[in-house]
């Protein structure tokens, strides 16, 4: 072959691997670019077990990736076809394949809202925990009933009651009633860790003070209170009264039908009867929040002994049982009336 067609040959095969590249390139540009120009968002869910492949020819099939292959590559590419999380998440065809991978390899599962009020007990969450879709409300509060439950997520009692911490939560759904459980528990114990100083000063326990912040919880709607209501308890334990209080009795009334009755007052045979048995429930009888929780351990310094509804969510506060009486004529009797 001459000079001359050895140089038109070469020059023929580089620009034939020119071409071959810039195809290549054009073809992997298209395959790594958003499915769509605009697209809304859907959930894509990775399961336990989900291979890299599958979930590339899962998102493919789905029409929100271009090509499985690509997808793959990149994975591998980026060191992350090991590295997928399980989990929901919101994936538009709109988006670029990398940012995708990013999503599912770090793990921004889509999150759910539930919210907790201060005072619900374990019953009462359990139905909002499922609401969200993130637990079986059954199964959520055989967990919390547990007597082995408390122990192993690091706090005090017989069950999980008074430790599941009011709070606006957001979790990924599929943790499991332990996973979820122990988020709640972990809030508490976050807020613990705060009072618990003031809580050994005092020779008071964590269930000890969990048990009667979950009693201030359900005797007073307004968060001022709370310390002279803490104090009045506190004062009545201190000179061995009996607490004498509706709540907790009506939390050992099994179905409660929201009347209480005399004949439930003088139950003996309900555990939670403060009205019969001194001192203290056996455990908590609601969530309490944050502020109660230092009101038990920060009362109000005060005489007081008794206090009685106005019935606009405040209390009348008094000293003597003789002061008391008057102000539940004033507000309770000659209401009745």
């Amino acid at each position: 072959m001459s000079r001359r067609a050895i140089v038109i040959t070469g020059g023929l095969l580089f620009f034939a691997l020119l071409g071959g590249a810039a195809a290549l390139a054009v073809g992997v540009n298209w395959a790594l670019s958003p499915a769509l120009a605009s697209a809304p968002p859907a959930i894509f869910d990775v399961q336990p077990g989900t291979s890299l492949g599958q979930v590339a020819r899962d998102l493919e099939s789905r029409g929100l990736i271009r090509s499985a292959i690509a997808f793959k590559w990149l994975a591998r590419y980026r060191e992350l076809d090991g590295a997928l999380q399980v989990g929901e998440y919101e994936i538009s065809a709109a988006l670029a394949p990398s940012e995708i991978l990013t999503r599912i390899s770090e793990g921004r599962v889509v999150t759910y809202e539930v919210v907790i009020p201060e005072g619900l007990t374990a019953v009462q969450i359990a139905p909002r925990i499922e609401a969200a879709g993130l637990a079986d409300a059954a199964a959520f509060l055989a967990f919390a009933s547990d007597p082995a439950s408390a122990g192993s997520l690091g706090v005090e009692g017989a069950s999980l009651e008074g430790y599941l911490f009011p709070e606006t939560y957001r979790l990924p759904r599929g943790l499991g009633v332990r996973e979820v459980a122990k988020v709640l528990v972990d809030q508490f114990l976050r807020v613990w860790r705060e009072i618990e100083p003031q809580a050994k000063s005092q020779e008071l326990s964590m269930l000890e003070v969990v048990t009667l912040a979950s009693i201030v919880e359900k005797e007073t709607a307004a968060p001022g209170e709370r310390p002279l209501i803490a104090s009045v308890f506190r004062n009545r334990l201190k000179r061995g009264m009996r607490l004498e209080t509706d709540p907790t009795v009506i939390y050992g009334i099994p179905d409660f039908d929201g009347n209480l009755r005399r004949r439930d007052l003088e139950n003996a045979a309900n555990p939670y009867n403060t009205y019969q048995i001194p001192g203290l429930p056996p455990g908590p009888i609601a969530n309490p929040g944050a502020d109660a929780l230092r009101a038990v351990v920060n009362p109000a310094e005060s005489e007081y002994l008794f206090f009685v509804s106005r019935n606009d969510g405040t209390h009348v506060f008094s000293k003597t049982y003789a002061e008391h009486v008057r102000a539940v004529d004033q507000y309770q009797r000659r209401r009745s009336r």
